[in-house]
């Protein structure tokens, strides 16, 4: 999970391991989430599946730094 400060939110980017058959490659879904004031604004669900855990997160995180910029 990767975290960041924007615009008076915090955004999370997600990495959910995907594996269902050990012979199949890792894949990792990206999901997003914001919050305020420790509160949750704002949830993705999957964003789609990625290659690696680093591109999942930051796919969640530029979800929802678009989200804030829509609705901030």
């Amino acid at each position: 999970m990767e975290a960041e400060s924007y615009r008076g939110y915090r955004i999370w980017g997600h990495a959910i391991l995907q594996q269902e058959d050990i012979l199949q490659p890792v894949r990792y879904a990206a999901s997003g989430t914001i919050t305020r004031n420790g509160r949750l604004v704002e949830a993705s669900g999957v964003l789609g599946s990625c290659e690696t855990e680093e591109e999942a997160q930051l796919v969640g995180l530029d979800w929802a730094r678009a989200w804030v910029d829509n609705h901030g």
